[in-house]
């Protein structure tokens, strides 16, 4: 496993890790360790040593630190030494793993080695044009990236969308920084994209951008960073993968995790008749080394290693079929990334459809909490897990929990049914199911024609929970035979109560009880749709008061319509029947929907439809 630090959920992302992992500092780390002229000696004040040397390995003789707490301690293979000692070194090049280091450099001025060069991350430095905060280098601003899987090969086609929504929060000339990677990890393309000047929506299409730079086919990654933004840090999209050769695959995928983790859990063993690839893209440019990357069946403990390297930014094809022969859907499997890759992508194949999902974030950090069986009664039902139930004349609706921490040994569980006006319809307890469970349920048998399910904890049979309970959602066109999914996690819905960081808030601390869900426009061939949810861990508003708000490629508001959704039912909307064919066309192609409700908090999945039978279905994205 890389030994760096990703993530920290009380902090939020490392800016450390994004700052060293951009492909530009890569490039530049790369001309700083030309200039390395041993012996090299390294001064880490700051604990920035493991995460440069697993990014970047080097030849390093020795390392020194300021604290004599740390002195002994193993960094990257080597035992800190005191700073005092540095004199004596014997170093030709001292490395301070520091950024804005002009101050450190000054200060160890007179501990250098004779004749020694000292050389800092500054050298590693972003361009000034590509910082949002140019006065601290390590403000989380400066880093707002992330990576989309990117291909337009095989009839296939991605369409990435999205809203300047930082201009919301006062931002001026946004931008992105773009940079594509082909399937061997070469550059095949650099360019900026200007976004609207107000809130607008943007999409970035893989034929246009093959067109423009005149590229054979590919598949492989776009690393996107937002420039000039503020308040948020976080690269937010949908990204539809489309058939550009008319044929009839159709899906859509949430944006991808920024940070890597050491295992992803949400991936479907494949039927008998599919074929599940997972696509396994190298976020770093430092290669990932055989037997790195491991397939496990989820709960056997059984890894089975990945046998070959896969180069920098590089992305690979792996037949999950090829590393666990045999196992059949409903098995679950796990991803042991190793922190290499950011959240995958899989792709299933059945009838010549195509569908792509995406796994998630594993925890390793979580353990059970003996709070949420002892929630009071203020919590209602405390954490939920809404997901639609489509219409059932047309689509089958399948539900699978999925274990989503390494330490969840068990998912003591029970499904609530409920359609859409609100009434329940039905439960059903699923008792505690093992880390190795194999149920996938379908939900025909509840006998409602639309409406929406929520997974819940119940304890009647023992067991422990974390809070972080997932499932993955599958639905099935009775006629096509097409398929989508999605997958997700509970939280604690609609209460005024709040139980450690829930109910969660767009901004602010909790509880948050307000919506602003992104929904895109489809075109001509293909209809837009969401699901509106109104989850209620206890008694909340009867009714919502939700408001469709249509914007054009400005980001300027054209048009509102309002809905009512009744507490605990949900609302199919179709954008192309809440407003008129003009005022759709006025909206434009870079046009969407932002649904915004001031009294309660709405979970919400959005997809496409076409008139071949296919359609995709992810779950919606706020800001």
């Amino acid at each position: 496993m890389l030994q760096i630090e990703t993530f920290d959920a009380r902090a939020g992302g490392n800016v450390l890790y994004k700052a060293l992992a951009h492909p530009l500092a890569a490039e530049a780390i790369s001309r700083l360790y030309a200039r390395l002229d041993g012996p090299v000696a390294l001064y880490d004040p700051d604990g920035v040593a493991a995460a440069l040397l697993a990014l970047y390995p080097a030849s390093i003789d020795s390392l020194f630190v300021r604290d004599v707490s740390e002195v002994g301690q193993i960094r990257a293979g080597l035992a800190a030494r005191p700073l005092t000692d540095l004199p004596a070194s014997g170093a030709r090049t001292v490395l301070v793993t520091a950024f804005d280091a002009a101050r450190i450099v000054q200060r160890i001025a007179p501990l250098l080695p004779p004749g020694a060069t000292v050389l800092t991350l500054d050298e590693a430095r972003l361009p000034d044009a590509l910082l949002s905060a140019p006065g601290k280098y390590l403000d989380k601003l400066n880093f707002a990236t992330n990576f989309a899987f990117f291909r337009d090969a095989d009839g296939l086609s991605t369409r990435l969308v999205s809203a300047n929504y930082w201009a919301s929060y006062g931002a001026k000339d946004v931008r992105l920084w773009l940079r594509l990677f082909g399937a061997d990890g070469a550059v095949l393309a650099t360019w900026e994209q200007a976004l609207p000047a107000g809130p607008g929506g943007f999409s970035i299409d893989s034929r246009q951008v093959r067109e423009r730079f005149g590229l054979d086919p590919f598949t492989g990654q776009l690393f996107i960073h937002a420039v000039g933004v503020s308040g948020h840090d976080v690269v937010k999209y949908a990204l539809d993968t489309y058939a550009s050769d008319n044929g009839a695959s159709l899906s859509c995928t949430h944006d991808a995790n920024a940070w890597p983790s050491d295992r992803f859990a949400g991936l479907p063993a494949p039927r008998p008749d599919e074929t599940v690839i997972l696509w396994l893209q190298n976020s770093h440019a430092a290669p990932i080394p055989a037997g790195a990357v491991a397939l496990d069946r989820m709960g056997d403990n059984l890894p089975v290693a990945l046998t070959r390297e896969v180069g920098p930014f590089a992305t690979v094809a792996l037949d999950v079929a090829d590393v666990l022969p045999g196992l059949h859907w409903p098995a679950q499997i796990e991803l042991r990334a190793g922190r290499h890759v950011v959240r995958p992508r899989y792709e299933v194949t059945r009838n010549d459809r195509v569908r792509i999902a995406h796994v998630n974030v594993e925890r390793d950090n979580l353990r059970p909490d003996p709070g949420i069986p002892a929630l009071p009664a203020q919590m209602g039902r405390g954490y939920l897990l809404p997901f639609p139930i489509l219409p059932r004349e047309r689509f089958r609706t399948i539900v699978q929990p999925t274990p989503m921490a390494t330490s969840q040994r068990h998912l003591p569980l029970r499904l609530d049914v409920f359609a859409a006006d609100g009434t329940k319809r039905g439960e059903k307890f699923l008792g505690c199911l093992p880390r190795d469970h194999a149920l996938a349920m379908d939900l025909d048998g509840f006998g409602v024609e639309q409406g929406h399910a929520e997974l819940v904890y119940d304890f009647r049979d023992g067991g422990e929970a974390d809070g972080w309970l997932h499932a993955l959602f599958r639905y099935e066109d009775r006629a096509s035979g097409h398929s989508a999914e999605s997958s997700f996690g509970a939280h604690i819905f609609n209460t005024a109560m709040t139980y450690r960081d829930e109910p969660q808030s767009y901004s602010g601390p909790p509880p948050g009880l307000s919506t602003r869900l992104f929904l895109k426009l489809g075109d001509r061939s293909r209809r837009s749709f969401a699901v509106l949810i109104y989850p209620a861990s206890g008694p909340w508003h009867t009714v919502s008061s939700t408001v469709l708000q249509l914007h054009d490629g400005t980001g300027r508001m054209i048009a509102e319509a309002p809905i009512a959704i009744t507490c605990s039912g949900s609302a199919m909307v179709w954008p192309d029947e809440a407003f008129d064919a003009a005022t759709l066309t006025a909206a434009g192609l870079e046009g969407y929907v932002l649904v915004r409700d001031a009294t309660c908090r709405l979970f919400g999945y959005h997809g496409l439809m076409d008139a071949a039978g296919g359609f995709s279905l992810d779950h919606m994205f706020g800001f």
